[in-house]
C-alpha cells in the first residue's frame, strides 16, 4: 500500500506541486487585485492561453519522442501567410484554412525528414528551419501584414460561442483527440518508446522514420491552426506572428512533466501548466507589472522546470 501510495506520488508530483502553486498564486492574487477572481477575467484566461495549450500539445507529442522543434512559431506565421494570400486571391475561407493546414504539414514533414535522414540533433536543424521559414514569411509579404479578411473567418477568432471566443472549444476539442493518441493507440506509444529507446523499437521492426516524421507533421498542423486563430482574432496574417511562442510550449511541456529526454507524456501536465503561466502573467497584469517582466519570469520558469526535471531523472537511474 505504502509503495503503492509512494509510485503515485512520484508519478504525479509535477501536477500535484502545479495545482498547489495555482490555488496559492489564485489566493494571493484575488487578495491584492479584487478584480483578478472575476467570471471575466477567467474568460480572458482561458480565451488568451487555449491557443498555446493547442501548441503545447503538439510539442508534447514532440518531447515526448525525444525530440524538440524550435521552428513552430515560424510555421504559424508562414502557414498563416499562404493562408491569407490564398484567400486574398479569391479562394474560399475553407479552402484558405485546408491550404494553411497543408502548409503546416509540409513544413513539418520537411524537419521530420531533414532529422530522420541526417541523424542531426533535432534542436539544430529546428533552429534553422525556423530561420528559414520566418525568412519565407518575410520574402513573400515583403514585411507586411496582409489583412482586412472575410467576417465569417474573423468568427474564429473573435466569435462569441457560449459566451466565449470558439478557440477555446477548438482547443478543448484537440485535446480530447490527443488523449487517446497519447495513451490508447499504437502512434502515441511508439513514439514514447522512440523517445525512451529508439534500438529497441527498431530491433522489434518498427519502421522508427515514420513516427519521427509523423510527429513533426503533426506539430505542423497544431502550429497551422494556432496560426488560423491568431489570424482571426488580429485580422492580419503577421510575418512576425508566432515569435517566441516555442518558448512557451517547451516551458509548458518540460514544467507538466514530461522529461526533455522523452520516453514519458503527461497531456494533463501540459495543460495545467499553460493555464499556470497564464495565470501568471494575467497576474502581473491585473497587478499592472510590466510587460518587459513576462518574458522574464518565462525564462526563470524554464530553467527552474529543467533543473528539477533533470534532478529527478538522476534520482530514478
Amino acid at each position: 500500500m505504502k509503495n503503492n501510495i509512494k509510485v503515485l506520488s512520484n508519478k504525479y508530483a509535477s501536477i500535484i506541486l502545479m495545482c498547489f502553486i495555482l490555488i496559492t498564486i489564485t489566493i494571493f492574487l484575488s487578495i491584492k487585485a479584487p478584480y483578478f477572481l472575476t467570471w471575466k477575467n477567467f474568460i480572458n484566461i482561458l480565451e488568451a492561453n487555449s491557443y498555446k495549450m493547442i501548441l503545447a500539445i503538439g510539442m508534447t507529442f514532440i518531447i515526448a519522442s525525444g525530440a524538440i522543434d524550435l521552428s513552430v512559431g515560424s510555421i504559424i506565421s508562414l502557414s498563416a501567410i499562404v493562408m491569407g494570400i490564398s484567400m486574398k486571391s479569391d479562394s474560399s475561407v475553407l479552402g484558405g484554412i485546408l491550404i494553411g493546414i497543408t502548409v503546416g504539414i509540409i513544413l513539418g514533414f520537411f524537419n521530420g525528414t531533414i532529422i530522420h535522414f541526417t541523424g542531426i540533433n533535432s534542436l539544430i536543424i529546428t533552429l534553422a528551419t525556423s530561420s528559414i521559414f520566418r525568412g519565407l514569411s518575410l520574402i513573400l509579404t515583403r514585411g507586411t501584414p496582409i489583412t482586412k479578411f472575410d467576417s465569417s473567418f474573423l468568427y474564429l477568432g473573435t466569435g462569441d460561442l457560449f459566451g466565449m471566443e470558439p478557440g477555446v472549444f477548438i482547443s478543448i476539442v484537440i485535446l480530447v483527440i490527443a488523449i487517446p493518441l497519447m495513451y490508447s493507440m499504437k502512434w502515441g506509444n511508439y513514439l514514447k518508446t522512440l523517445g525512451g529507446n529508439e534500438k529497441a523499437l527498431k530491433r522489434t521492426g518498427v519502421r522508427t522514420g515514420w513516427y519521427r516524421v509523423s510527429s513533426y507533421m503533426y506539430m505542423g498542423v497544431m502550429a497551422s491552426i494556432v496560426g488560423i486563430i491568431i489570424t482571426a482574432r488580429l485580422n492580419s496574417a503577421e510575418p512576425n506572428a508566432g515569435l517566441g511562442m516555442e518558448l512557451d510550449a517547451v516551458t509548458a511541456v518540460i514544467m507538466g512533466g514530461t522529461p526533455l529526454s522523452g520516453g514519458k507524456a503527461s497531456l494533463a501536465g501540459t495543460v495545467i501548466a499553460v493555464f499556470l503561466l497564464g495565470l501568471i502573467r494575467n497576474g502581473l497584469t491585473v497587478m499592472s507589472v510590466s510587460s518587459f517582466y513576462q518574458q522574464f519570469v518565462t525564462g526563470l520558469i524554464l530553467l527552474v522546470s529543467i533543473l528539477i526535471a533533470e534532478i529527478k531523472e538522476h534520482k530514478t537511474v
